[in-house]
């Protein structure tokens, strides 16, 4: 009996430790001789052709001969000096530029067409190369260590963390753009500090890949088969299946069980053979053993599509959509942002639509997608954009279909291509400030965030009447909690401060970047603009200074009648002084929207402004503990969370 007893252990054992032994060892961690442990959705490429890896398909690593982990680029190679599994982060360094004691960057920092994104810790730094005069920015700094042969300077530019059109010069031979981490520049000394900083790196953060986000919600591993071009899965039982660990292909594992239950029934056999033989009684009691789960399913999406529709919004197919917008025609583009690009198209019955095309190098992208859907689902008000329907979740694209709004957006009109001297008189701007304050007051309401409001979010069809849009970031909000704790997101320039210091999202951080929004109402100017002195790049500390200097007619648009019209001079005074009430640093001391609201219906009704003065605030401020606001120096700049992004931040979902 001793003897079978063992056959059957070895033949269980040597079923199952197959099947494990067919999959999971890849997936354990590695490292190339140093304290950089690679480990999944990174791997260790062996120099081979790659065949099965466990992990991303782009996140391969190569060991160089410092023992480094080095990671490829779009344009560039990189040694990797920390993988944070925590945090979903990746610190690299420049190959060219590490240890060099007078780095020079030979291209721009581009990240390609996979699954990082730069992180909020991150800063640009521009580099203008052998010019012959000096660069035609704001506060470019010579390189002594860079001077060449001819007598031409090179210099280094602080973008910091907005990204806006940058000004080039004809006069230098290259100029290359790259990211360090904020806290190596010490108090912006670029000139003594970008050599070290470009030595400890920059951070990018990784997202989930859309081909991988199916398996791992079914609690498996991501692999991918480099022969066959396959993205496949790995689960924790063992079995390699196509895409998800609920719904690959099972045979294995039925053959598994079916030995396995084989091997267990013999097993209880023996036992009870064993046993009768031991006691010689005439009976015996049966007994078994409750199986556990063995895995459980970690995904909190319910299946919310049914027949035609999801969350309540239209599904239509691709090929509607495609057909409607022409073949997504380039010539029919309306606007081109952080998350995609939107298209004019027309339905079979006559309906004109805007369809945003989302991105789809990342999971937070199918996030976003959901997250809008079932929001404006929710929603109806005049002010808010009507969506009519989207593709589902498993097609071929992320398709959002909204209804067409004609005149542009609140931006294009102020500062963009449609904007023309006097053709958005006060007036119309009086109104746009109220509806929009109107659309945000009923979103708080109804306990949502909006999280990215701008000028390029606030639509206008043809009577100038407003549609707030774009709710891929926006965020459920309970009435009954103060904050959300959440990675900060939104568009630079816009971004609450408190928000981004503390990544405590507040209704108030709404009401911070509608601030901007009036002030943009009041000068026509861009929230962020790198062309201006660098305390004025952002609108936000420009306004600040403007009022608390009583020089509010140097920001103030000269084509709406600031000079020659009492009325609309006695209005503008008094929206910028809740302007000043919005933008201030600390959330307590900002109205509500509803407050807001309220302001704006007396202003547009008698012209008065009846809050507190940006004086009083002052006063307040000088007492108050958690309340800042600087009187010599003027205050931080909007915030941006990321490096590279067109308009809207993508990092972490919050």
């Amino acid at each position: 009996m001793s003897k079978a007893f063992y056959l059957l252990c070895a033949l269980f054992s040597t079923i199952f430790m197959r099947y494990y032994a067919d999959s999971l060892p890849i997936c354990a961690p590695s490292d190339c001789g140093n304290e950089v442990s690679i480990k999944y959705p990174f791997w260790k490429r062996s120099g081979t052709a790659v065949g099965e890896v466990c992990g991303y398909p782009d996140f391969g690593l190569e060991c160089s001969k410092k023992g480094y982990p080095i990671l490829q680029l779009k344009t560039d190679t990189y040694y990797v000096t920390d993988i944070n599994y925590v945090n979903h982060s990746i610190t690299l360094v420049d190959i060219d530029v590490m240890n060099d004691p007078c780095p020079r960057a030979q291209n721009n920092v581009s990240i390609g067409n996979i699954s990082l994104s730069f992180s909020n810790l991150d800063m640009n730094i521009t580099f203008y190369f052998n010019c012959s005069s000096q660069p035609s920015v704001v506060d470019a700094v010579p390189i002594k260590c860079l001077i060449n042969g001819q007598g031409k300077k090179s210099y280094v530019f602080e973008v910091g963390t907005d990204i806006g059109g940058r000004t080039w010069t004809n006069s230098c031979d290259a100029e290359v753009m790259v990211a360090v981490k904020h806290d190596q520049i010490e108090s912006g000394d670029l000139i003594n500090g970008f050599g070290a900083a470009m030595n400890k790196g920059f951070v990018l953060d990784w997202n989930r890949a859309v081909d991988c986000a199916e398996c791992e919600l079914s609690d498996g591993y991501c692999a991918y088969n480099g022969t066959a071009r396959q993205t496949l899965c790995i689960c924790k039982d063992g079995r390699i299946v196509a895409k998800s660990c609920k719904k690959g292909k099972r045979r294995k594992w039925i053959l598994v069980v079916i030995v396995a239950a084989a091997v267990v029934g013999l097993f209880a056999l023996a036992m009870a053979l064993l046993f009768y033989k031991r006691r010689k009684k005439t009976s015996y009691g049966m007994s078994y053993t409750q199986p556990r789960s063995l895995s459980s399913d970690p995904s909190s999406w319910k299946d919310t599509e049914k027949g035609s529709q999801y969350f309540g919004a239209h599904l239509f197919t691709y090929t509607e959509l495609e057909e409607a917008t022409n073949f997504f025609d380039p010539s029919r583009e309306l606007g081109d942002g952080g998350f995609g690009t939107v298209y004019y198209g027309q339905l079979p019955d006559g309906r004109c639509i805007a369809v945003k095309r989302l991105y789809e190098n990342n999971y937070r992208r199918v996030e976003q997608f959901m997250n809008e859907i079932e929001i404006l689902t929710r929603l109806r008000h005049k002010n808010l954009v009507s969506l009519f329907g989207c593709t589902s979740r498993h097609s071929r694209e992320l398709l959002l279909v909204y209804e067409y709004i004609a005149n542009g957006t609140v931006a294009d009109h102020l500062h963009g291509n449609r904007a023309k001297a006097g053709t958005l008189p006060w007036h119309i701007r009086m109104n746009i400030a109220m509806e929009t304050a109107t659309a945000l007051a009923y979103l708080h309401d109804s306990e949502i965030i909006h999280r990215d409001v701008k000028t390029n979010n606030i639509l206008l069809d043809s009577n100038f009447v407003v549609k707030v849009a774009d709710f891929g970031l926006s965020r459920l909000f309970p009435n009954n909690v103060t904050h959300v704790s959440t990675v900060p997101q939104g568009t630079p320039g816009y971004v609450d401060p408190e928000y981004h210091e503390c990544y405590q999202l507040t209704v108030k951080s709404d009401v911070y970047s509608f601030g901007v929004v009036l002030v943009e109402l009041i000068s026509s100017l861009p929230a962020v603009d790198i062309t201006r002195h660098r305390h004025e790049i952002n609108l936000s500390t420009m306004a600040i200074n403007k009022i608390q200097n009583q020089a509010l007619h140097e920001l103030v648009d000269k084509n709406l009648g600031f000079d020659s019209d009492l009325k609309v001079r006695k209005m503008i005074n008094a929206v910028a002084e809740l302007a000043f009430q919005c933008l201030q640093s600390s959330k307590d001391m900002r109205p509500s929207m509803q407050e807001v609201v309220d302001t704006l219906k007396d202003i547009q009704s008698d012209g008065e402004y009846k809050g507190q003065s940006h004086a009083e605030v002052m006063d307040i401020s000088s007492t108050a503990d958690d309340a800042v606001l600087l009187k010599d120096d003027p205050p931080p700049p909007s915030p941006a969370s990321t490096v590279g992004s067109k308009s809207t931040t993508p990092n972490a979902s919050g």
